[in-house]
């Protein structure tokens, strides 16, 4: 039987950001004071649209049928990727939607590193750019070592490759190769893999360049597809 990863609570009781995190730490889903620091720092409320209650662990709709993820699958997706998004490290956020995970890559990798999300909805890049110029991670979009931009996220960002960590916001019914070829040796992607019956993959790239492919826990994410397929369903 397929099985879920539970939502913590899903009353809108909890009214600041700082008490998101404590609950997520409470119930082990965060354990690393890092995550825990970047994700307080990173105020989701910022990023979610408005009229939705920020801080319900729920994934919330973000228009042109594409949504944010439950707060703790941000934090789960961050504590499978905190070895790679040391400072100086470089990230790649695939299907970036608000801009509120890369904003937290670009935290942990830090001004020296470099966090790119790619989305490929015009209209989202443009308000996730506009909800990170008001988060404490405005200063590295000015300073370029963070960065939105408009793309086939399949394809991945070939300019800056090769990337330390790799995150992709949707379901896609393989592996993208192009996103296998980004990733370092010794760097890692996290990515949802399935249609119907979904399973976060976790991909381990070696220093020769195979790669190791575990199922971390089973998800439920939007599919990633092309901008037009997507739009379809609006």
């Amino acid at each position: 039987m397929l099985q879920y990863r539970p939502r913590f609570w899903t009353r809108s009781g909890i009214d600041k950001n700082k008490a998101l995190v404590e609950h997520l730490q409470q119930y082990g889903v965060i354990k690393s004071k890092k995550v825990a620091e970047v994700m307080e720092t990173i105020d989701r409320g910022l990023f979610v649209p408005d009229g939705n209650p920020p801080y319900v662990d729920s994934p919330m709709q973000i228009g042109y049928n594409a949504t944010i993820s439950a707060p703790h699958m941000h934090a789960t997706c961050l504590e499978l990727l905190e070895d790679h998004l040391q400072p100086g490290m470089r990230a790649l956020d695939v299907g970036s939607g608000t801009g509120y995970l890369t904003a937290c890559f670009a935290m942990m990798v830090g001004p020296e590193g470099l966090a790119i999300g790619i989305e490929h909805i015009p209209e989202l890049v443009t308000t996730s750019i506009e909800n990170i110029k008001k988060s404490a991670a405005a200063s590295m979009l000015k300073d370029g070592s963070l960065a939105i931009h408009v793309g086939d996220g399949r394809l991945g960002w070939p300019e800056h490759a090769p990337y330390d960590a790799i995150h992709v916001g949707a379901a896609a019914s393989e592996i993208p190769q192009p996103l296998i070829d980004q990733l370092k040796p010794g760097g890692r992607m996290v990515i949802p893999v399935g249609n119907i019956f979904q399973d976060l993959k976790v991909v381990d790239k070696k220093a020769d360049g195979s790669v190791n492919i575990r199922s971390e826990t089973s998800v439920r994410y939007v599919p990633l597809t092309s901008r037009a397929a997507q739009l379809q369903d609006s």
